[in-house]
């Protein structure tokens, strides 16, 4: 039986702002106060898990551990399965511009498409959620969503690698879609169903 969270406070372990604003307004029928880990000026842990639900682990108990709070982590990421799985757990790290040092999605983006080539252009995006309660418990889950990537990118919404995802049996890509609609069939509107099933709903 999970653990069903009963605060009003909720922290999301994120300094990703449009990772912080999706999972906001996909929290937000549930009427927690939502606080960043930017805003409460926690630090970053090390992500050196071997899985997403390892690292997103490892940033709900950090956050919930510095706050005292109920946190909430998700890590997520692009898997290609013709290049060995990457960029998976180093998608961000994937991001990384050399000539800039800062993170740069369309200069991944460009980077991805290179090194497939003519390669089998089939992906997923996965997303682990954990939610850590300062007593050390933790609850988990996982969502993926299945598609291709296509080039030229288009749209411009989302963030990361949404502009070159088509998940499958659409024709957008989730750059083109509306927040509404992504947050429908997304691999975090996947992992999220399972939490709110199992942690939120009474």
């Amino acid at each position: 039986m999970s653990r069903k969270f009963a605060e009003d406070k909720l922290v999301v372990a994120s300094h990703n702002k449009g990772k912080v604003r999706e999972i906001s307004e996909l929290l937000a029928p549930y009427g927690a106060e939502v606080f960043s880990s930017a805003e409460l000026d926690l630090s970053e842990p090390v992500e050196d898990g071997d899985s997403f639900i390892q690292n997103a682990e490892i940033k709900s108990k950090s956050a919930t551990q510095e706050s005292g709070l109920v946190s909430l982590a998700d890590d997520s990421g692009l898997v290609v399965p013709s290049l060995g799985g990457i960029p998976g757990i180093h998608s961000a790290r994937y991001a990384l511009n050399p000539y800039t040092d800062e993170r740069d999605f369309k200069y991944a983006m460009g980077k991805l498409n290179l090194e497939l080539g003519n390669k089998d252009r089939s992906a997923y995006f996965s997303c682990a959620l954990s939610l850590a309660w300062p007593d050390g418990h933790v609850e988990t889950f996982e969502g993926k969503v299945h598609g291709t990537l296509v080039w030229p990118i288009r749209g411009e919404n989302g963030f990361g690698y949404d502009p070159m995802f088509v998940a499958d049996g659409l024709s957008k890509t989730f750059g083109e879609m509306e927040a509404q609609a992504k947050h429908a069939i997304s691999h975090r509107a996947n992992a999220f169903k399972k939490l709110i099933d199992a942690c939120f709903r009474l």
